[in-house]
């Protein structure tokens, strides 16, 4: 078990550390990160690469914002093979519903219970 927890930590801590290297030395900013983390979830998953590494890290590699490229694809997958072309369009959206929904409903809940204010 304490194993299964180092793997965690090791992969989810490196992908934490490449997205810290590209906003420390390359300067890009946190919506650029993101994007680039989604979209290679997607295409690393698509090219078969980013599999073996969930199945190595787990929750390391399926909780920061490139599991959820990785949740995207599989969606589209999954919804191809049971629907066909229609699947491209629903599969992801169908796969990631639960995560979308709970951002939304704590974000909601969030803004409700603390105070937002607006920087000057």
């Amino acid at each position: 078990m304490v194993i299964d927890y180092i793997k965690v930590f090791l992969v989810g801590g490196t992908l934490c550390l490449i997205a810290q290297i590209l906003m420390d030395y390359f300067k890009m900013q946190t919506p650029y990160v993101m994007v680039t983390y989604v979209t290679s979830g997607v295409i690393l998953t698509f090219l078969g690469v980013y599999e073996p590494i969930v199945e190595f890290g787990a929750s390391g590699a399926t909780v920061p914002i490139i599991g959820f490229g990785y949740s995207l694809a599989n969606g589209v997958i999954k919804g191809i093979s049971k629907d066909g072309f229609l699947g491209i369009f629903t599969g992801g959206t169908t796969a990631t519903a639960g995560g979308i929904a709970a951002a939304i409903f704590f974000g909601y809940v969030m803004a409700v219970v603390f105070t937002p204010k607006a920087k000057p």
